[in-house]
């Protein structure tokens, strides 16, 4: 069974286009169906118990609110997920961090997409091993599908 990815807006202070929600939908759904065949960290993996999972693009001030509230770390963040299947994204982080990088703050925004995907897969990153198997899943699949989410826009 497919998942449907919703990315939904919830900010004001940076444009976001409607295209770039569309393409973030199509590609988080193919991340999400090859992480399901490839990429499961554990075997009751949730991304295993979801059809749709909803990503919401978030300002500073909300991504600080919602870290502190579940994750009791002060401070804006790039991605939080929660295992009922909701991924809140750092917009401002992104577009930071695409700058530093070089990277179009679309693919960042599709990075953390996947990222989120991987953590419902099972995937954790809180120690430097953990982090290194996840990225090493993350990085060839945000690198094979950034030509289907990049192209047109």
């Amino acid at each position: 069974m497919p998942v449907e990815l919703i990315v939904g807006n919830n900010q004001q202070r940076t444009e976001i286009p409607e295209a770039w929600l569309t393409a973030l939908e199509k590609g988080g759904a193919l991340a999400a169906k090859e992480i399901r065949s490839s990429h499961l960290a554990t075997d009751d993996a949730p991304i295993l118990e979801h059809d749709c999972v909803e990503v919401a693009l978030v300002d500073d001030e909300t991504s600080a609110r919602v870290h502190e509230q579940f994750m009791g770390i002060e401070g804006e963040t790039d991605v939080i997920t929660f295992h009922h299947g909701e991924i809140v994204i750092g917009v401002e982080v992104a577009f930071r961090q695409a700058a530093e990088n070089g990277e179009p703050p679309l693919r960042e925004l599709f990075r953390y997409i996947v990222h989120g995907l991987l953590h419902l897969a099972g995937h954790e990153d809180e120690e430097p091993a953990d982090r290194q198997r996840m990225e090493a899943a993350q990085e060839p699949l945000v690198a094979k599908l950034w030509p289907v989410v990049g192209e047109g826009i």
